[in-house]
């Protein structure tokens, strides 16, 4: 090998070496920014800023908690438990207690509120394949409902589609569903930033699992709400409470 090609090989790796540093840095000083403005500013509700809770008129588990209610506090307790970044093919679908990722956050909130979101992403994939081209014409009942495209076309099937515009804070409510340009999912939470901004309950991995500032982190593709009086009865399914998963 030619010294000259050496010399290059070295700064590449030097330069690379650079970069990775500098979006560690990045990365590490946005969350320290995130918790000096929580400790700072504090965290807000909605009512702080004039702005109405929207609550569900549907209590689909009868437990007397509206379903967004249920939905809010079922991912909360998930992400709290900080599960590891896991993503991996499980036979029967749902991932060990302690694994998951983004889109694990919601069919636990779904479950929190008496829906079985698997079942009922995988009768409308096994009914409309060709809609989900996630699926590639092979509906597979173990993985499905944990790809975000799916759930993407799924909710804009079911649920009510909302604005993107993250400036509208009053239309941000606690329980509906975001869906991002990089494949990530997350639930609004009930909880707001200084500036009126929702928070977002999430499992992005390792530093961004949990109840975040981080609305705006991507670009925005899906805003939904799942108002179930709006959705034909038999097109929704009971969680059946003798399926153990997490808790």
């Amino acid at each position: 090998m030619q010294k000259s090609t050496r010399v290059f090989i070295r700064k590449s790796i030097v330069l690379l070496a650079a970069v990775l540093v500098i979006a560690f840095i990045g990365a590490v000083s946005y969350l320290i920014a995130d918790i000096i403005i929580d400790n700072v500013a504090g965290v807000h509700t909605a009512e702080q800023f004039g702005i109405e809770t929207i609550k569900a008129s549907v209590d689909f588990n009868g437990n007397g908690v509206d379903d967004y209610t249920d939905m809010v506090n079922g991912a909360r307790r998930y992400v709290e438990t900080s599960p590891t970044y896991n993503g991996d093919y499980v036979a029967g679908g749902y991932p060990p207690t302690g694994q998951g990722v983004c889109t694990d956050v919601i069919w636990v909130a779904f479950m929190e509120a008496g829906y079985c979101l698997k079942d009922m992403v995988d009768e409308d994939i096994a009914g409309n394949t060709e809609l989900y081209t996630r699926v590639n014409g092979a509906p597979d009942p173990n993985i499905d409902f944990r790809r975000v495209s799916n759930l993407n076309v799924y909710f804009s099937r079911f649920a009510q589609e909302l604005t993107l515009d993250t400036d509208d804070i009053a239309q941000w409510q606690p329980g509906d569903i975001v869906v991002y340009e990089n494949l990530h999912i997350a639930l609004v939470s009930d909880k707001r930033n200084y500036k009126g901004e929702p928070y977002i309950i999430h499992n992005g991995g390792r530093f961004t699992c949990g109840e975040q500032d981080r609305l705006k982190s991507h670009k925005i593709i899906g805003h939904y709400r799942f108002d179930a009086s709006l959705i034909a009865e038999d097109a929704l399914v009971e969680w059946n409470k003798a399926v153990e998963v997490w808790k």
